[in-house]
């Protein structure tokens, strides 16, 4: 069997699919290392595969983005891409648009040579890397090593064509669909960063590794064998990139595990009092947006009598600690997989992973996009009749109550089906079709 290092960025909302597909390839009899910044090896130690210390950028969230230790400049940039949430979805990708700008390509040269010394050292046969981490495939490219790629989001993230632009969603869910002018803006600053990006990794190759193929478009660099999509393949997506097996796997969560004693417990006391309870999570990233937060839990509390709440509030926590109650629980985070099993609807921001985890569980959900693909995701959500989705900057009193009803009648009945058809993929899908696909390690010259 192979030997492979699994790459992650040092993100708790990659990092955890990526550590349960090592799990998966490592449970189908692979030697798998889980290479991740040091904050991340307990996730190594869960899927019991090999950890590797290694940090690919300096960004990180370790599972509450505000309060994740780092850099002056990186937590400045992340208070404005918040602020920018609040100002509209174009605005938000504008903003996202102008710090790729800063940081395209933070320390290249480090993560050639800390990928170099991995290979050196483990001699994998291939390696797995997050689409997202341009480096690390970048180096991979450079130093002509076999890789498959994970797409953590939306698909899409694999640019499908000439047209296709990274950071411009391919559709729009309909109460967020901009104006001609705001797209033709947001795609004029996508255009500029994909000139500017694959200039870099054109400069980068050619002083590197001349001996290697320069990338056409950077954005557009991906496995030449393999793409794994933590995605379910819906017939209207744009057709990918012709050359790589595309492995749509649905979802990348792990076996169901049941609730600690402690939340079994706030779970029974809700259920005493009520006869729903809505999970609201807007991911480790967004949950800093408590004026939405409170918006929603307030609206469910005025306009929801059976209904209670569980929040995951992030670091505001405090911010919203008024709100909490017998019909509302108020954490920093929550076991938002096992929470699940034990709710009757979500609502969330539209992350690959609270999208493919609803579905993958049968919970309807009420999508409340800010930023990055949630845009894409929310309108498939919308097409495939899945979740039901609002502009979370214009929620008026009433808006999330009459949703959540609309869901149990519009929506529920057809969870079911989309359950069984997840679960007939995941993590071992993948794990058994990467391992078919991916070549071995070609000796050496």
């Amino acid at each position: 069997m192979p030997r492979i290092v699994v790459v992650s960025p040092p993100f708790a909302s990659h990092a955890a699919p990526l550590s349960v597909l090592a799990a998966a390839l490592g449970a189908r009899g692979a030697e798998v290392y889980f290479a991740c910044a040091p904050a991340f090896e307990e996730l190594a130690v869960r899927a019991d595969v090999g950890f590797v210390p290694l940090t690919v950028t300096r960004n990180a969230n370790t599972g509450v983005a505000e309060a994740t230790e780092q850099a002056a400049d990186e937590a400045a940039r992340l208070a404005e891409f918040v602020q920018a949430t609040g100002k509209g979805a174009v605005e938000a990708l504008v903003t996202q648009a102008r710090h790729r700008q800063a940081d395209m390509l933070a320390d290249p040269d480090g993560v050639h040579a800390a990928l170099r010394a991995v290979d050196e050292r483990l001699r994998p046969d291939w390696f797995v890397v997050d689409q997202l981490s341009y480096p690390v495939t970048l180096a991979l490219h450079c130093l002509r090593l076999a890789y498959a790629t994970f797409c953590p989001g939306h698909p899409t993230y694999v640019l499908s064509g000439p047209g296709a632009l990274f950071g411009v969603p391919y559709d729009w869910p309909d109460v967020l669909r901009p104006e001609p002018s705001q797209l033709a803006g947001l795609r004029s600053v996508a255009e500029t960063n994909d000139r500017l990006f694959t200039e870099l990794f054109t400069a980068f190759v050619n002083g590197r590794a001349p001996q290697a193929p320069v990338p056409r478009r950077a954005f557009a660099l991906t496995s030449p064998s393999a793409v794994v999509y933590a995605y379910p393949e819906v017939p209207w997506l744009p057709a990918p990139p012709h050359g790589p097996a595309h492995l749509f796997a649905g979802h990348m969560t792990g076996p169901a595990e049941p609730l600690s004693a402690e939340w079994a417990r706030r779970m029974e006391l809700l259920r005493a009092r009520s006869e729903r309870v809505v999970l609201v999570a807007l991911g480790t990233f967004l949950s800093a947006r408590d004026d939405v937060l409170r918006a929603v839990v307030s609206d469910v509390l005025e306009g929801c009598a059976d209904t209670a709440v569980v929040v995951a509030a992030g670091d505001r926590t405090g911010a919203l600690a008024d709100l909490a109650g017998e019909r509302v629980v108020v954490r920093p985070t929550v076991p938002q997989q096992r929470l699940l099993g034990h709710v009757d609807a979500m609502v969330h921001h539209g992350g690959g992973n609270s999208f493919t985890e609803c579905l993958r569980a049968g919970v309807p959900a009420l999508i409340l996009p800010l930023s990055s693909d949630q845009f894409a995701i929310a309108r498939d959500a919308e097409r495939a009749g899945v979740g039901l989705v609002l502009d979370p900057n214009a929620l008026a009193r009433g808006d999330v109550a009459k949703a959540l009803g609309a869901l149990d009648v519009n929506v529920r009945p057809r969870m079911a089906r989309w359950a069984r058809e997840l679960g007939r993929r995941g993590p071992g899908w993948a794990a058994r079709h990467l391992l078919a696909t991916m070549p071995g390690r070609a000796p050496a010259p």
